[in-house]
């Protein structure tokens, strides 16, 4: 049995049949070409795009040299609207002057802070799923939920039950359908005049997201300036200066760094999370493993997730077949020669993919199949450091992956303790990028008592 997998487009395209197919889902519009290649050129009369898929050249691009690959301009075309000058999207000293100020926030005993807010959102989430028992449901929202659960109350210590949280999160949930997380002028260069394809819902709600954010931002501001504000995750940030050049964010930029957290901690882990209950789902026997090895959290202490290694794993094959994010977009900043073989001119797009690099069939043991059990193996661990970044790598990796890594096997571990989960029939997930991976249609699954 083979985890749900999108097909890969047939043969070559014309450019504008190309571009449909991405418009709708970048993954399908793909060849099967591409799980196998250490590299391919597209060429059109707008660009020049290299996607890499070799572990050398990708280290080349993320680690070695990340200012002459800074990330592609083009990206912000279609995320703009929610992120702003976000460290998602800046390049530069701007990037790394917002990175000394956040970094802070996730290093060290910071982690260890954020636990109990963790443990208390998965905790409200298993009581949640109590009444959805014996149905068909769609675990995506859940998922969505419970990830949001924790954005709100370790950044903000507020639970989504807040006025203000709920807001976000319904907004978010709304944009995160409409807007596919590369416009189509990431492919396309557009002279400023031309509009940029958003939907009129889709700036309705960034705008509405961004309103929401700036009143809780404000609030937390004056919070600090009373000496009232709680020890989370935006008092750090918000109190944290640049060591360089002690400067410190503004409510404006705050916005856009509250912005991308959201999005990259809410919505890929909510990603990560419905696919790792899907796969337990259709695989009772590593299911029953997880849900014994969870009957050591008995207790509210950091060190228990030492003892959570099978979800951990679990959580890390997920991430494998199903990156939240599909695709990593970067640019020449200089004339690149003997790119294999190859001379990448300045401007041309360098496309890391994480998820063919994650099912290269000539660097994975069984590239498609669902197994925890290959982290163990010296496939795995080669593999571990030399083809997966879920979080990228370099000097641009996620600064919330440490965070991802104990939210994701707890909630999960947490779940699989109270409920088992079934398949349901007839519904298998389709598999499409949207912000992140998700499925076409939700993925549906059954609980029970455990």
């Amino acid at each position: 049995m083979i985890p749900p997998k999108p097909p890969s487009r047939p043969g070559k395209v014309s450019l504008w049949r190309y571009l449909r197919l991405f418009r709708q889902d970048i993954l399908s519009a793909q060849p099967a070409r591409l799980y196998h290649a250490w590299m391919a050129e597209f060429r059109t009369p707008f660009f020049r795009s290299f996607l890499i898929n070799q572990p050398d050249l990708v280290k080349e691009v993320l680690k070695k040299r990340p200012d002459d690959f800074p990330k592609s301009n083009r990206i912000a075309e279609g995320l703009r609207p929610l992120l702003g000058n976000s460290v998602f999207l800046t390049n530069g000293e701007t990037w790394k002057r917002q990175r000394r100020i956040i970094d802070p926030a996730f290093e060290g005993g910071r982690l260890k802070d954020s636990f109990p807010a963790m443990w208390d959102a998965a905790e409200a989430a298993v009581a949640r799923l109590q009444g959805q028992l014996d149905k068909p449901i769609e675990i995506e929202s859940h998922t969505s939920h419970v990830a949001a659960d924790v954005i709100f109350r370790s950044l903000f210590s507020i639970p989504i039950e807040h006025e203000i949280a709920a807001q976000v999160f319904t907004r978010f949930r709304d944009y995160q359908r409409s807007q596919p997380i590369l416009n189509l002028a990431a492919f396309i260069p557009l002279p400023r005049w031309i509009p940029r394809f958003f939907k009129t819902s889709t700036k309705r709600d960034a705008a509405e997201i961004r309103k929401l954010i700036t009143q809780l931002t404000t609030e937390r501001m004056q919070a600090i300036s009373t000496g009232d504000a709680p020890d989370d995750l935006a008092t750090k940030i918000m109190t944290t200066s640049d060591p360089v050049s002690g400067e410190r964010f503004d409510t404006e930029e705050m916005v856009d760094q509250v912005a991308i957290f959201f999005l990259a901690g809410h919505e890929t882990s909510a990603s990560a999370l419905a696919w790792a209950l899907y796969l337990l789902a259709l695989y009772p026997e590593w299911q029953d493993r997880v849900a014994a090895e969870a009957e050591a959290l008995t207790d509210q202490e950091f060190a228990v997730m030492s003892k959570l290694r099978l979800s951990r794993d679990v959580f890390r094959e997920a991430l494998r077949l199903y990156p939240p994010v599909p695709m990593m977009v970067r640019q020449a900043a200089c004339p690149v020669e003997h790119f294999r073989d190859r001379d990448v001119p300045v401007g041309a797009q360098l496309v890391v993919s994480p998820w063919h690099l994650h099912r290269h069939d000539r660097l994975w043991d069984n590239p498609d199949g669902f197994d925890p059990g290959r982290w163990g193996t010296e496939n795995g661990k080669i593999c571990q450091r030399e083809a997966f970044i879920p979080f990228s790598v370099g000097a641009r990796v996620c600064p919330g992956a440490g965070f991802a890594m104990v939210e994701g096997p707890l909630i999960l571990s947490m779940i699989l303790r109270s409920y088992k989960i079934e398949v349901v029939a007839g519904r298998e997930p389709i598999p499409v990028a949207h912000l992140t991976v998700r499925s076409q249609d939700g993925i549906w699954v059954k609980l029970d008592r455990r």
